[in-house]
């Protein structure tokens, strides 16, 4: 599948960005098995990392956002979690260790890449490339996830 990034990349930063903003009101810091969980799973800054709990993974209301993402199934109902920068979003009852590790391991990514907008420019490369479950990003964040249980 391809994609002119150029064409709606600015839109999907600037939701995630947005989800971001309302997750710092609304999510939760990770108690003290969480940062350890964190540290284990290479998050520099485990302190700046806010859960949200929600009924639903949020979805981009922009109608570009909304096209691709029915080609691209990225977010869909069937999701857990989603992680944006320092942002954690789990599904209600969805919550459980392994789940957090993975979403973790997304979270040393971002810091490792920068910025959300770097991360989210290779991680969509990666799943547009090599599908979401061949994704470099995913693997490694699985990967980690099983060897924190």
């Amino acid at each position: 599948m391809d994609f002119d990034f150029s064409d709606f990349y600015p839109l999907v930063v600037a939701w995630a960005e947005a989800q971001v903003a309302e997750a710092a009101s609304k999510g939760t810091p990770l108690d003290e098995d969480g940062l350890a969980l964190a540290r284990k799973m290479g998050v520099e800054h485990p302190e700046l990392v806010r859960v949200w709990m929600r009924d639903q993974l949020p979805t981009p209301e922009h109608p570009v956002l909304v096209k691709i993402n029915e080609v691209v199934r990225l977010i869909n109902p069937h999701m857990a979690g989603l992680t944006l920068g320092h942002t954690i979003i789990i599904r209600n009852g969805c919550a459980n260790p392994l789940l957090l590790a993975h979403e973790l391991r997304h979270v040393h990514q971002y810091e490792q890449e920068g910025s959300i907008a770097a991360f989210l420019e290779t991680y969509l490369r990666q799943i547009l490339m090599h599908g979401y479950n061949d994704a470099p990003y995913e693997r490694d964040a699985n990967e980690h996830a099983r060897q924190a249980r």
